[in-house]
């Protein structure tokens, strides 16, 4: 709920004391058989969108074509001297704000696909990211988001026992949406109510409101379960996007809690003073890395059978613009991580930026297709189908191949 009226000194407003429990939507309440069936995998499945188009080419750069330095002036990345790339093979390279993803592909738990796009061809943000995240052929189908037909589609008591996902933010993002039950969370906006006053409040509910005081009570069960105990000698409560992503975490980690989750990260499109080793981008990519740490970290009992995928709406141009910057492009790339995942590897059908190599002349050509390598990993993870996925979870796509190979 992202209603926040204010709080009245007699008669606190029912969604200002939820707020302080942690944003709530779309709620169900947490299942309690999340048990795999005997012999299954027990796996978790992250989805990181980020919003506003990441320049892959930044992010991990192809150090190895030799068009890529006189592209991108101010803003390319190099093998050497004060904020160099850091090495993946021979050809390709990661953004040095990213060390976290350097340690796991090392260890073999990431990947990178460069090159890839979902079939939306145009540069719009609303309709790229309709389409990112309702898997449907094109724009203006926001009835329901792949996830949530993922979710949907899961036998029940096979592999992943409860069909349920969660939502991080306070607005349920269109890859969530749908039929399939969601719980929803997100920090709260304010300081959070002392445990007295959710006790007294709680109370008060259950004596005139039962269906509020349900709702509450497993409101203030989630958040506390979100915010877990802090580390002796450490901070009470991480903030910004490391909290968020600890507090996903640990929902996602429980016995008993969502199987898949998923978050949407905004502030990607990178117009102006992008930066190369350091500025804007060097910044954001930073903000990631740390999110990927705290699943790492939070995740670690939990970490054999997690996949996060990391996605965002389409790309940006191969040259810089006169803002020292990137405009709306095609081809980019997606992250994979977890140790459920095949990694030290980047999967690419390289095209090239030589001129005529250039998608319409100025983006990197798109050679894999996003929903391939998503089907594939709910294939590898969960079992379902290549025709319920291409039925059902991405609609129109029975004829495109899901990536193998993905999941060890």
């Amino acid at each position: 709920m992202s209603d926040h009226a204010d709080l009245c000194e007699t008669h606190p407003s029912r969604r200002r004391i939820l707020g302080t429990a942690g944003a709530l939507f779309a709620w169900s309440a947490i299942p309690r058989t999340a048990t795999a069936a005997p012999g299954a995998r027990d796996a978790r499945l992250v989805v990181v969108v980020l919003r506003g188009a990441l320049d892959g080419l930044s992010a991990v750069a192809p150090l190895g074509d030799p068009a890529y330095a006189d592209l991108r002036p101010g803003i390319a990345l190099t093998r050497d001297g004060p904020g160099a790339a850091l090495p993946l093979d021979g050809f390709f390279a990661l953004h040095p704000a990213l060390p976290t993803f350097a340690r796991l592909y090392a260890a073999r738990q990431a990947l990178v696909v460069h090159a890839c796009a979902t079939g939306y061809r145009e540069r719009s943000h609303f309709d790229g990211q309709d389409v990112l995240e309702s898997g449907q052929p094109g724009p203006g189908h926001t009835a329901s988001g792949w996830l949530n037909r993922l979710v949907a589609a899961l036998p029940a008591g096979e592999g992943i026992a409860p069909r349920t996902a969660l939502g991080v933010g306070v607005v349920p993002p269109l890859i969530l949406r749908g039929p399939a039950p969601v719980l929803g969370w997100a920090p709260p906006r304010m300081p959070r109510a002392s445990d007295e006053l959710a006790r007294r409040v709680l109370a008060l509910y259950e004596a005139g409101d039962p269906a509020l005081a349900a709702s509450l009570a497993r409101g203030l069960d989630v958040d506390a379960l979100a915010k877990g105990r802090p580390k002796e000698g450490g901070p009470k409560e991480a903030g910004g996007l490391r909290g968020l992503a600890e507090g996903a975490a640990r929902l996602v980690a429980a016995d008993d809690g969502p199987r898949i989750a998923a978050l949407a990260l905004d502030g990607w499109d990178t117009h102006a003073n992008e930066g190369g080793a350091t500025g804007r981008l060097a910044g954001l990519l930073g903000g990631l890395d740390g999110v990927f740490s705290a699943f790492a970290e939070v995740l670690a009992p939990r970490w054999a059978d997690t996949a996060i995928l990391v996605v965002t709406e389409f790309g940006r141009t191969a040259r810089v613009n006169g803002t020292t910057g990137t405009d709306h492009g095609t081809g980019t790339v997606a992250f994979l991580l977890g140790g459920a995942v095949r990694g030290g590897r980047v999967l690419a059908d390289w095209p090239g930026l030589a001129p005529a190599r250039l998608y319409q002349g100025r983006d990197l050509a798109p050679t894999t297709d996003l929903r391939a390598v998503a089907k594939g990993l709910a294939a590898d993870l969960f079992g379902l189908s290549p025709a319920v996925l291409g039925r059902s979870v991405f609609p129109g796509t029975e004829a495109l191949r899901p990536v193998g190979g993905l999941v060890v």
